[in-house]
């Protein structure tokens, strides 16, 4: 356990977990995932009204949620809501960043840029502070997220990266995980990929307290945000 948790898992040699064995694990999951929510959106709004107000403050009027179309449990499309920490015209500014063979590149490895200049200053602050995915306590609330899985990922991003997804999409993607409390953006894709497919195979009551837990001390320590 301890070796494919630290990313020596071949995810061509195993199989999904066994759902039938785990019937009470996944109500106990949801309901715990619903009480969650609603406590998450309530705590949601006062910070919502000071992001607007930071936003105005500095000219930007557009809306400070962000809709982003992912991919979820068994494939389906999901579109999930995030805190805006883009500039309003982020996806147009990509397209004419990736002109640019070095930040392609690096777009195409890491699905991410080191130095993205499209994030705002509040959108630095929220990204190092995970607070930008707090809106996901929508997507939770709705029920195509859980509190803890693996993190949804762009169409096509799977399988630009060779990932099994029978795998990764036979639980609810998750606002945190096992990937996020283990090293999150610190790590490589593959490593990445490889800690997920942990989760999504060992998931039970355990290993959430555990995700819990080490997000809590992620989250304070800012380790591997960014």
């Amino acid at each position: 356990m301890d070796n494919i948790s630290s990313g020596n898992i071949n995810s061509d040699k195993v199989t999904p977990i066994k759902r039938k064995n785990k019937l009470v694990y996944f109500i106990i999951k949801r309901l715990f995932d619903f009480i969650i929510s609603v406590i998450g959106l309530v705590l949601m709004i006062p910070l919502a009204i000071i992001i607007k107000i930071f936003y105005l403050v500095t000219g930007d009027t557009k809306s400070i949620f962000y809709l982003q179309k992912r991919i979820g449990k068994h494939g389906k499309n999901i579109k999930i809501f995030k805190f805006r920490t883009m500039v309003p015209n982020a996806d147009e500014l990509l397209t004419e960043l990736l002109k640019d063979p070095k930040i392609k590149e690096e777009w195409d490895a890491n699905q991410k840029l080191k130095n993205d200049p499209r994030i705002t200053k509040i959108g630095k602050f929220l990204r190092r502070t995970s607070l930008d995915e707090l809106p996901q306590f929508i997507n939770v609330f709705i029920g195509n997220m859980s509190l803890i899985g693996p993190r949804p990922l762009v169409d096509g991003e799977l399988d630009a990266h060779g990932g099994n997804h029978e795998i990764y999409e036979s639980v609810r993607p998750g606002i945190t995980g096992w990937w996020a409390v283990n090293g999150r953006s610190a790590i490589t894709y593959e490593e990445r990929l490889n800690l997920e497919y942990f989760y999504c195979i060992n998931c039970c009551l355990w290993l959430d307290i555990k995700c819990i837990v080490k997000t809590f001390c992620a989250v304070l320590s800012r380790r591997g945000a960014k």
